[in-house]
């Protein structure tokens, strides 16, 4: 038997089907037709942060991956599936690595402790700490010392999605841009990071960067 809370939800579903049908009567059947969404949205999958929500989208408009901390492993063949299909047939125009300040994951990456299955995950984590460890730990304070980890966390997975050879490809030849933000839970505010990437980028590319 299913419990109180779950019983709920698909009376909520209910009425979600009946306020949308009110509003647009044809509206599941364009749902049905296919998405083009312009939007591929790389997120945590903190309960606090939802993609569609926080951007004031709808269903159709958005497509979306989660994960512990937002990451984009290249050994991580759900995030880089998700990350073809988009672009290579979704044909997207941005794509959006979000971060939030209060992230478990990156709050985890912190601190010296085994968390079994999860360490693997986290060290991706703790070598962002790594690569800027300076200016961290010239960071006092340990809350802000934290939200600059989560910034800079999204800063490295919006390079690791450009190292990609299908964004490669797809910048080149329709403009494809990659963005970094974060989310502030305390004011529910989305923040442009504003990531200067022709510099970050300019000493490693010639690294990364894919020819035919």
């Amino acid at each position: 038997m299913a419990s109180e809370q779950l019983e709920k939800i698909f009376k909520n579903n209910e009425e979600w089907i009946a306020q949308q049908l009110d509003k647009d009567p044809s509206y599941f059947k364009t749902l049905g037709e296919g998405q083009e969404p312009n939007i591929l949205y790389i997120g945590c999958s903190d309960s606090r942060v939802t993609a569609e929500e926080v951007m004031g989208l709808h269903p159709g408009e958005v497509f979306v991956h989660r994960n512990i901390a937002n990451m984009v492993i290249s050994t991580d063949l759900s995030a880089q599936s998700v990350i073809t299909f988009a672009v290579k047939h979704l044909k997207v125009k941005e794509i959006i690595v979000c971060g939030h300040f209060c992230c478990g994951g990156v709050k985890a990456a912190m601190q010296a402790q085994d968390l079994g299955l999860l360490n693997p995950w986290l060290r991706n984590i703790r070598d962002v700490y790594r690569l800027h460890k300076e200016e961290l730990d010239a960071i006092a304070d340990e809350d802000a010392r934290y939200n600059r980890l989560v910034e800079l966390n999204v800063q490295e997975q919006c390079v690791n999605v450009i190292k990609t050879a299908v964004v490669q490809k797809a910048s080149a030849e329709r403009g494809l841009r990659v963005h970094g933000w974060v989310f502030d839970i305390k004011s529910g505010k989305l923040i442009d990071l504003k990531i200067d990437f022709d510099a970050i980028l300019a000493k490693i590319m010639e690294i990364y960067t894919l020819k035919d």
